[in-house]
Protein backbone atom coordinates (compact mmCIF):
# COMPACT_ATOMS: atom_id res chain seq x y z
CA UNK A 1 0.00 0.00 0.00
CA UNK A 2 0.88 3.28 -0.54
CA UNK A 3 -0.23 6.84 -0.27
CA UNK A 4 -1.15 9.50 -2.40
CA UNK A 5 2.22 11.56 -1.19
CA UNK A 6 4.26 9.23 -3.30
CA UNK A 7 3.21 10.55 -6.96
CA UNK A 8 6.26 10.19 -8.59
CA UNK A 9 5.56 6.68 -8.43
CA UNK A 10 1.95 7.09 -9.90
CA UNK A 11 1.04 7.50 -13.11
CA UNK A 12 -1.42 10.01 -13.20
CA UNK A 13 -4.29 7.87 -15.05
CA UNK A 14 -3.72 4.75 -12.71
CA UNK A 15 -4.05 6.95 -9.81
CA UNK A 16 -7.59 8.57 -11.48
CA UNK A 17 -8.90 5.16 -11.23
CA UNK A 18 -7.60 3.97 -7.78
CA UNK A 19 -9.05 6.40 -6.64
CA UNK A 20 -12.51 6.25 -8.47
CA UNK A 21 -13.83 3.80 -5.36
CA UNK A 22 -13.13 5.28 -2.92
CA UNK A 23 -15.37 8.41 -3.90
CA UNK A 24 -18.28 6.84 -1.25
CA UNK A 25 -15.69 7.32 1.53
CA UNK A 26 -14.43 10.64 0.83
CA UNK A 27 -18.06 11.58 0.83
CA UNK A 28 -18.45 10.18 4.70
CA UNK A 29 -14.85 12.28 5.51
CA UNK A 30 -15.91 15.54 3.68
CA UNK A 31 -16.68 18.28 6.24
CA UNK A 32 -18.16 21.46 5.81
CA UNK A 33 -22.20 22.47 6.39
CA UNK A 34 -23.27 24.57 2.93
CA UNK A 35 -20.45 22.92 0.50
CA UNK A 36 -19.05 19.81 1.32
CA UNK A 37 -14.82 19.71 0.85
CA UNK A 38 -12.15 17.26 1.02
CA UNK A 39 -8.73 18.37 3.26
CA UNK A 40 -5.97 17.84 1.79
CA UNK A 41 -4.70 15.73 4.76
CA UNK A 42 -7.13 13.60 3.65
CA UNK A 43 -6.12 13.14 0.08
CA UNK A 44 -2.87 13.26 0.91
CA UNK A 45 -3.57 9.96 3.48
CA UNK A 46 -5.77 8.14 1.07
CA UNK A 47 -3.66 4.29 0.92
CA UNK A 48 -4.09 2.61 -2.79
CA UNK A 49 -2.52 -0.40 -4.01
CA UNK A 50 1.12 0.38 -5.92
CA UNK A 51 1.86 -2.40 -8.54
CA UNK A 52 4.38 -1.59 -11.23
CA UNK A 53 4.58 1.10 -13.56
CA UNK A 54 3.86 -1.53 -16.29
CA UNK A 55 1.30 -2.61 -15.05
CA UNK A 56 -0.37 0.10 -13.76
CA UNK A 57 -0.56 1.64 -17.54
CA UNK A 58 -2.61 -2.26 -18.15
CA UNK A 59 -4.82 -1.40 -15.71
CA UNK A 60 -5.01 2.26 -16.80
CA UNK A 61 -5.83 1.09 -20.85
CA UNK A 62 -8.05 -1.05 -19.93
CA UNK A 63 -10.66 0.99 -17.86
CA UNK A 64 -10.05 3.94 -19.78
CA UNK A 65 -11.33 1.35 -23.30
CA UNK A 66 -14.10 0.41 -20.63
CA UNK A 67 -15.28 4.50 -20.18
CA UNK A 68 -14.86 4.62 -23.83
CA UNK A 69 -17.10 2.83 -24.49
CA UNK A 70 -19.56 3.39 -21.35
CA UNK A 71 -19.62 7.12 -23.16
CA UNK A 72 -20.16 5.81 -26.72
CA UNK A 73 -23.43 3.71 -25.25
CA UNK A 74 -24.61 6.64 -23.09
CA UNK A 75 -24.51 9.00 -26.49
CA UNK A 76 -26.27 6.87 -28.20
CA UNK A 77 -28.84 5.72 -25.88
CA UNK A 78 -29.30 10.18 -25.60
CA UNK A 79 -30.39 9.66 -29.36
CA UNK A 80 -32.70 7.38 -28.76
CA UNK A 81 -33.75 8.96 -25.75
CA UNK A 82 -34.52 12.40 -27.92
CA UNK A 83 -36.11 10.20 -30.22
CA UNK A 84 -38.76 8.75 -28.49
CA UNK A 85 -39.44 12.00 -27.01
CA UNK A 86 -40.14 13.43 -30.83
CA UNK A 87 -42.22 10.64 -30.99
CA UNK A 88 -43.83 11.12 -27.87
CA UNK A 89 -44.14 15.15 -28.81
CA UNK A 90 -46.12 14.08 -32.03
CA UNK A 91 -48.66 11.64 -30.91
CA UNK A 92 -49.70 12.95 -27.25
CA UNK A 93 -48.98 16.55 -27.58
CA UNK A 94 -49.79 17.48 -31.54
CA UNK A 95 -51.75 14.71 -32.08
CA UNK A 96 -50.42 13.52 -34.97
CA UNK A 97 -50.82 9.58 -33.88
CA UNK A 98 -51.37 6.82 -36.64
CA UNK A 99 -55.75 7.84 -37.60
CA UNK A 100 -55.75 11.49 -36.22
CA UNK A 101 -57.63 12.64 -39.14
CA UNK A 102 -60.45 9.55 -38.25
CA UNK A 103 -60.99 11.47 -35.12
CA UNK A 104 -63.17 14.82 -34.21
CA UNK A 105 -62.08 16.86 -31.67
CA UNK A 106 -63.52 17.31 -28.01
CA UNK A 107 -62.99 20.15 -25.61
CA UNK A 108 -61.07 19.36 -21.92
CA UNK A 109 -59.64 20.98 -19.47
CA UNK A 110 -56.48 21.04 -21.21
CA UNK A 111 -58.09 22.15 -24.58
CA UNK A 112 -59.36 20.23 -27.34
CA UNK A 113 -58.06 16.61 -27.57
CA UNK A 114 -59.47 13.71 -29.51
CA UNK A 115 -62.51 11.86 -29.26
CA UNK A 116 -62.43 8.84 -26.58
CA UNK A 117 -58.85 10.40 -24.81
CA UNK A 118 -59.45 11.81 -21.04
CA UNK A 119 -58.02 13.94 -18.94
CA UNK A 120 -56.95 11.91 -15.57
CA UNK A 121 -55.08 12.87 -12.63
CA UNK A 122 -51.87 11.66 -11.79
CA UNK A 123 -52.92 9.49 -8.97
CA UNK A 124 -55.36 7.75 -11.21
CA UNK A 125 -52.91 6.33 -13.42
CA UNK A 126 -49.80 6.08 -10.41
CA UNK A 127 -48.86 5.75 -7.53
CA UNK A 128 -46.26 8.32 -5.22
CA UNK A 129 -43.63 7.24 -2.95
CA UNK A 130 -45.56 3.95 -2.82
CA UNK A 131 -42.73 1.86 -0.78
CA UNK A 132 -40.37 3.40 2.13
CA UNK A 133 -37.55 1.39 4.31
CA UNK A 134 -38.28 1.55 7.71
CA UNK A 135 -36.90 -0.35 10.86
CA UNK A 136 -38.51 -3.54 10.14
CA UNK A 137 -37.65 -3.86 6.80
CA UNK A 138 -34.25 -2.38 6.79
CA UNK A 139 -31.28 -4.37 4.51
CA UNK A 140 -27.76 -4.79 5.19
CA UNK A 141 -26.57 -2.70 2.05
CA UNK A 142 -28.59 0.15 0.26
CA UNK A 143 -27.84 1.33 -3.56
CA UNK A 144 -28.10 5.21 -2.74
CA UNK A 145 -29.46 7.93 -5.51
CA UNK A 146 -29.40 11.22 -3.98
CA UNK A 147 -30.59 14.49 -5.67
CA UNK A 148 -27.46 15.92 -6.10
CA UNK A 149 -26.59 13.06 -8.13
CA UNK A 150 -29.95 13.40 -10.80
CA UNK A 151 -29.62 15.59 -13.46
CA UNK A 152 -32.23 16.31 -16.14
CA UNK A 153 -33.22 12.90 -17.81
CA UNK A 154 -30.67 10.75 -15.94
CA UNK A 155 -28.91 9.10 -13.31
CA UNK A 156 -24.99 10.76 -13.10
CA UNK A 157 -24.03 8.09 -9.84
CA UNK A 158 -25.40 5.75 -7.24
CA UNK A 159 -24.10 5.40 -4.21
CA UNK A 160 -23.62 1.96 -2.05
CA UNK A 161 -23.51 2.29 1.73
CA UNK A 162 -24.23 -0.18 4.59
CA UNK A 163 -27.44 0.79 5.57
CA UNK A 164 -26.19 2.04 9.01
CA UNK A 165 -23.75 4.31 7.44
CA UNK A 166 -26.28 5.65 4.95
CA UNK A 167 -27.60 9.51 4.65
CA UNK A 168 -31.01 9.54 6.47
CA UNK A 169 -32.87 10.57 3.88
CA UNK A 170 -31.75 7.06 1.95
CA UNK A 171 -35.76 5.96 2.49
CA UNK A 172 -37.60 5.49 -0.92
CA UNK A 173 -37.44 2.01 -1.99
CA UNK A 174 -37.60 2.25 -6.18
CA UNK A 175 -37.88 -0.25 -8.93
CA UNK A 176 -37.60 -1.23 -12.77
CA UNK A 177 -39.91 1.84 -14.52
CA UNK A 178 -40.17 4.12 -11.79
CA UNK A 179 -39.67 7.99 -12.84
CA UNK A 180 -38.01 10.08 -10.01
CA UNK A 181 -38.54 13.73 -9.36
CA UNK A 182 -36.81 16.07 -7.33
CA UNK A 183 -39.42 18.20 -5.26
CA UNK A 184 -37.19 21.17 -4.85
CA UNK A 185 -37.03 23.15 -7.43
CA UNK A 186 -38.40 21.90 -10.15
CA UNK A 187 -37.40 24.01 -13.07
CA UNK A 188 -34.23 22.90 -12.85
CA UNK A 189 -36.17 19.32 -13.87
CA UNK A 190 -33.92 16.89 -11.46
CA UNK A 191 -36.04 13.90 -12.56
CA UNK A 192 -34.71 10.55 -14.71
CA UNK A 193 -36.37 6.81 -15.06
CA UNK A 194 -35.02 4.35 -12.66
CA UNK A 195 -34.26 1.41 -15.46
CA UNK A 196 -33.27 -2.66 -13.88
CA UNK A 197 -31.69 -1.04 -10.69
CA UNK A 198 -29.95 -3.59 -8.35
CA UNK A 199 -32.09 -5.25 -5.36
CA UNK A 200 -32.49 -2.69 -2.32
CA UNK A 201 -31.93 0.82 -4.50
CA UNK A 202 -32.98 4.15 -2.82
CA UNK A 203 -33.96 7.14 -3.33
CA UNK A 204 -33.73 10.59 -1.43
CA UNK A 205 -36.61 11.59 0.72
CA UNK A 206 -36.52 14.42 -1.49
CA UNK A 207 -37.56 13.18 -4.38
CA UNK A 208 -41.07 12.02 -5.22
CA UNK A 209 -41.16 8.65 -6.59
CA UNK A 210 -43.98 8.11 -9.58
CA UNK A 211 -44.63 4.17 -9.93
CA UNK A 212 -46.88 3.76 -12.98
CA UNK A 213 -49.83 1.55 -12.62
CA UNK A 214 -52.54 2.05 -15.02
CA UNK A 215 -49.71 3.31 -18.38
CA UNK A 216 -46.76 2.17 -19.56
CA UNK A 217 -44.04 3.64 -17.59
CA UNK A 218 -42.51 5.17 -20.72
CA UNK A 219 -45.47 6.95 -21.16
CA UNK A 220 -45.57 8.26 -17.39
CA UNK A 221 -41.96 9.52 -17.67
CA UNK A 222 -42.99 11.28 -20.96
CA UNK A 223 -45.45 12.68 -19.62
CA UNK A 224 -44.01 14.07 -16.69
CA UNK A 225 -41.10 15.66 -18.54
CA UNK A 226 -43.06 18.05 -20.99
CA UNK A 227 -42.39 21.48 -20.36
CA UNK A 228 -46.56 22.37 -19.23
CA UNK A 229 -45.72 19.30 -16.56
CA UNK A 230 -42.75 21.56 -15.52
CA UNK A 231 -44.50 25.12 -15.44
CA UNK A 232 -47.51 22.96 -12.98
CA UNK A 233 -44.75 22.25 -10.48
CA UNK A 234 -42.94 25.57 -11.12
CA UNK A 235 -45.96 26.91 -10.40
CA UNK A 236 -47.50 25.04 -7.48
CA UNK A 237 -44.14 25.39 -5.44
CA UNK A 238 -44.15 27.04 -2.18
CA UNK A 239 -41.16 28.13 -0.11
CA UNK A 240 -39.13 31.69 -0.96
CA UNK A 241 -35.21 30.04 -0.28
CA UNK A 242 -35.96 26.55 -1.94
CA UNK A 243 -39.44 26.65 -3.59
CA UNK A 244 -40.55 22.92 -3.41
CA UNK A 245 -43.98 20.69 -3.93
CA UNK A 246 -45.27 17.82 -2.31
CA UNK A 247 -46.45 14.18 -3.16
CA UNK A 248 -49.83 15.78 -3.16
CA UNK A 249 -48.96 18.01 -5.67
CA UNK A 250 -48.06 15.70 -8.18
CA UNK A 251 -51.04 13.33 -7.54
CA UNK A 252 -53.25 16.56 -8.58
CA UNK A 253 -51.59 16.98 -11.46
CA UNK A 254 -53.40 16.69 -14.88
CA UNK A 255 -52.52 14.25 -17.70
CA UNK A 256 -53.75 13.34 -21.00
CA UNK A 257 -54.56 9.90 -21.20
CA UNK A 258 -55.10 8.47 -24.77
CA UNK A 259 -56.61 5.23 -25.60
CA UNK A 260 -54.76 1.89 -24.92
CA UNK A 261 -54.50 1.07 -28.59
CA UNK A 262 -52.45 4.40 -28.58
CA UNK A 263 -50.44 4.46 -25.80
CA UNK A 264 -49.25 1.11 -26.04
CA UNK A 265 -49.01 -2.21 -23.80
CA UNK A 266 -48.35 -1.53 -20.16
CA UNK A 267 -44.72 -3.95 -20.41
CA UNK A 268 -41.85 -2.31 -22.17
Amino acid sequence: MITTRDRERLTTRYLYYALRPKLSEFRSFSTGAATKFLTLTILNDTEIDLPPLPLQHRIAGILSAYDDLIENNQRRIKILEEMARSIYREWFVNFRFPGHEKLPRIASSLGDIPQGWEVKKLSEVAEVNRAQINARNAPDEVHYIDISSVSPGQIDSITTYDFADAPGRARRIVQHGDVLWSCVRPNRRSHAQVMHPELNTTASTGFAVLTATKVPFPFLYFATATDDFVAYLTNNATGAAYPAVTATTFEKANLLSPTSRIRGGQRL
